[in-house]
């Protein structure tokens, strides 16, 4: 050790102490609005069916639906990589986990729609099927067919549909309730918002359906579906959508960006309304910047190019299906929406390639930072927390499995849960 160093200052302690107790409101206000991402799982898509088509085996019937289609149009790993473009290397693995994954789960979020894929009904028709989708969710979580996460697109908060809207929320959530309560994977989508008020009108309901039951206040949360351009950009010039996600008052779980009625409102032409056009970009952008830090996910659309007819056909669609997902991952959009069970293959494809190309550099990089063992890339604690948070990301959907990754780092799952959640504190690494 060399010659110890003299230290002196120059301001008295109560400067610092004046200095803290003049930030303490903006301390409060940074841990109220910014808590950082929860640290559940996200589901990679949501896939939805309007609420008179779901049957107790549509999760099922959309995986056979899927592999049927592998094996019609890609029967091999071999010629499936060849359609999408995936190395060689990559070809069996992914091919292999894709197969997997429709076996066991093929959809991890699935929205009961009573909005647009369901439309205008009588009322006592859709009280039915209202009172039905709730009995049939139920009956999954209780018997194991579940979905991660279940629940339903009610109609929006505009005036036309807004007491249907109301009461069919009203429907689905009593007919949990009676049946044994709401499951945890519940979500709700609200749709079509507009105005901030539109969000703080759906709170109030929720809040009032807590009461009724007992339940705990903020039980209940929702996704906000961006589809229309004044939730990008209010009349007075701010961005809506952050004074949405602080209108739900800690509520809201994601923001769900809408396609084509989003592409419609800002005068895109029918044939060019897609994922990838600069006006859903702009959008994604802005929900991206505004519900960072916040705890809120953001979610990518869908697109309608369907993978349906001659294999070239299915093909092409594949194509588009599986560039646009692998566009949106690279753009830290995890989750999109899905259309068809066609969808299904393509959409776990680009997902596993993209988390299975990407494993060992980003296995190397987290080992070589908590090894401080420098290498080519000098990583800060915020990227060790985006390494993490890859890697858990690809654990969660059946990508990567828990053991090679902790081969790879020497990190148990607990480490990495340590590393990406912005409340770690000081870490310790246990072995694997």
């Amino acid at each position: 050790m060399g010659q110890q160093e003299k230290v002196a200052t120059s301001l008295a302690g109560k400067v610092s102490e004046g200095i803290s107790a003049s930030l303490t409101a903006v301390d409060a206000e940074l841990a109220r609005r910014y808590p950082g991402d929860p640290g559940t799982r996200q589901p990679v898509h949501t896939v939805y069916v309007p609420g008179d088509v779901f049957e107790p085996g549509t999760l099922r019937s959309w995986g056979d639906q899927a592999l049927a289609a592998l094996d019609e149009h890609a029967p091999d790993a071999a010629s499936f990589a060849a359609v999408l473009g995936i190395p060689e290397e990559l070809a069996g693995p992914v091919h292999d986990r894709v197969r997997a994954k429709l076996s066991r789960e093929p959809v991890e979020d699935l929205r009961i729609d009573f909005e647009d894929g369901y439309g205008p009904r009588p009322d006592a028709e859709e009280d039915e099927a209202a009172a039905r989708a709730a009995r049939l969710v139920s009956e999954a979580y209780a018997n194991g067919t579940a979905a991660p996460y279940m629940g339903i697109r009610m109609k929006c908060m505009e005036a036309g549909v807004r007491d249907r809207g109301i009461r069919t929320t009203d429907v689905f959530l009593t007919g949990l309730m009676e049946a044994g309560g709401l499951p945890d994977g519940l979500v709700l989508t609200l749709p079509k918002v507009t105005y901030p008020e539109q969000v703080t009108a759906f709170v109030q309901l929720l809040e009032a359906f807590e009461k009724a039951h007992g339940l705990d206040a903020g039980r209940i949360g929702f996704e906000i579906q961006i589809e229309t351009s004044q939730s990008i950009l209010a009349a007075d010039g701010t961005a809506a959508v952050a004074r949405m996600i602080d209108a739900a008052q800690g509520r809201a779980t994601g923001l769900h960006y809408g396609t084509f009625d989003y592409s419609a409102c800002v005068g895109v032409s029918a044939a060019y309304q897609a994922g990838d056009h600069p006006a859903a970009d702009h959008a994604k952008a802005v929900m991206q910047v505004a519900a960072a830090g916040t705890g809120v996910r953001v979610s990518d659309g869908s697109t309608n190019v369907l993978p349906v007819g001659p294999t070239a056909q299915v093909h092409e669609a594949w194509r588009l299906h599986y560039g646009l997902t692998r566009r949106a991952l690279a753009r830290a959009y995890y989750q999109g929406w899905d259309m068809h069970p066609g969808h299904l293959p393509t959409r776990y494809a680009a997902v596993y390639t993209f988390y299975r190309e990407g494993l060992e550099p980003a296995a190397a990089r987290l080992a070589a930072y908590v090894a401080k063992a420098g290498g080519d890339v000098m990583d800060e604690p915020a990227t060790a927390k985006a390494l993490s948070g890859y890697l858990l990301r690809g654990i969660d959907c059946g990508a990567l499995d828990t053991a090679e990754v902790a081969r790879l780092t020497g990190l148990t799952r607990a480490d990495l849960d340590a590393f990406s959640s912005p409340r770690r504190g000081d870490l310790t690494v246990t072995a694997p």
